[in-house]
């Protein structure tokens, strides 16, 4: 059975557990179960975590359904919180994607599915981990842009994605890019494409995260430096923080999946439309 604990996400089918989530007047969330799971041995539960709240809303819904009998309890959690905080840069910042693991990892899950993590520490740190990989999203965003492109590896940290999603569809031509972010104030400089001449070709920037934009719009600027045609952006998940003007004023087409929220703004692919 599913439990979808976001009312507008469904990505593995229709709700069939009914449910009510509320917080009460302290800031508690809570939640009451309200389909009968007598004999029910598996679960799996659907969410987004865009807050604290929410992840208290999972870990209620996990010890509900625990208390019910339910003996086998999924998780499919498309963006995994404090991914991109996979290491400690400095002295006195916490390792944020080790505390949402440690938690996750005390409620014994049979499996926990993540869509595209910002690096392999997420599966390293989080148990009973399973990677749905951008594969067919980005052959997706392909069929719709339906002409030869170049794949723009944004920085070093993606090249070895980017890498598996060429040789799963085919060998397309990776173009390798870097940056440099200012690690005391956090500003990006030093764009850089290692290739001369584009050639007018047109490219797709593969990426797992959109924040505030500002990698992506550095990177174009620098891209049309290097003679490039039409200008595409797929990422994985779209937070999208600062809006999509900016952004828009660069690229032909933003896509994005429905892994963090619902996008209007974007041209967004259901997780739903990606899986086996």
């Amino acid at each position: 059975m599913i439990i979808n604990l976001d009312p507008t996400f469904s990505p593995l089918g229709a709700n069939q557990i009914v449910f009510e989530s509320f917080t009460f007047s302290g800031g508690e969330p809570h939640i009451k179960l309200k389909t009968s799971l007598d004999k029910v041995a598996e679960v799996t539960i659907t969410t987004r975590l865009n807050s604290f709240n929410d992840l208290g809303v999972l870990l209620c819904a996990i010890d509900a359904l625990r208390r019910t009998g339910v003996e086998k309890i999924n998780l499919f959690l498309p963006y995994f919180p404090g991914a991109r905080q996979d290491r400690v840069m400095i002295s006195g910042e916490p390792l944020t994607v080790k505390i949402y693991a440690e938690i996750l990892n005390q409620q014994k899950l049979n499996s926990v599915t993540v869509f595209d993590p910002h690096s392999e520490v997420t599966s390293a740190v989080l148990n009973n981990c399973f990677v749905m990989t951008n594969h067919r999203f980005i052959e997706k965003i392909l069929q719709n842009i339906n002409e030869e492109v170049l794949l723009i590896s944004p920085d070093g940290g993606a090249l070895k994605k980017i890498y598996k999603v060429s040789e799963y569809l085919g060998g397309i031509e990776v173009i390798e890019c870097s940056k440099k972010r200012n690690v005391t104030n956090g500003k990006l400089e030093g764009f850089k494409v290692y290739e001369e001449d584009l050639k007018g070709k047109t490219c797709l920037i593969v990426d797992d995260i959109c924040d505030g934009g500002g990698t992506f719009m550095g990177l174009a600027e620098e891209l049309k430096n290097k003679n490039a045609g039409d200008l595409y952006l797929a990422v994985s998940h779209g937070i999208f923080s600062k809006g999509t003007d900016g952004l828009n004023k660069y690229f032909n087409a933003i896509y994005t999946t429905d892994s963090f929220r619902d996008e209007p703004e974007v041209q967004q692919i259901k997780l739903a439309e990606l899986r086996d």
